[in-house]
């Protein structure tokens, strides 16, 4: 077998699930997240929520570096499905979720901790 062959074959085919089961529809990486993306825009239009922002990135651990400069570890982040402003001003950050791995579990916490923001879970 060649390196091609080898390559090709490890390359995930178009139309594959996501990792745990999740299809992706509508360009969201779930029909979960495609739902709730409608629902939030059905309610930005309607004047109901306000700053809808999608796929937002909060550093969770800076990056480290040696006292030369050197990368040690990559940064730590969390993205958020969809952050938005609700009617009272209050900043909402939501998390489409079907599994709750640890690592998530993790950044949830890190999320309140850092930031002071408990993610609502959708």
């Amino acid at each position: 077998m060649t390196l091609e062959e080898t390559k090709s074959q490890s390359r995930k085919p178009k139309g594959k699930r996501n990792k745990f089961g999740a299809s992706k529809s509508g360009g969201y990486d779930s029909e979960r997240e495609h739902r709730r993306a409608l629902s939030l825009k059905a309610k930005l239009r309607d004047g109901l929520i306000t700053d809808l922002r999608e796929q937002v990135s909060f550093i969770l651990i800076p990056v480290q570096r040696d006292a030369e400069g050197n990368l040690l570890e990559h940064d730590c982040r969390y993205i958020a499905d969809f952050v938005y402003r609700d009617r009272k001003g209050d900043t909402i950050v939501e998390d489409t979720k079907g599994v709750r791995t640890p690592e998530y579990i993790i950044k949830r916490k890190l999320m309140l901790l850092v930031y002071g923001i408990r993610i609502k879970e959708v």
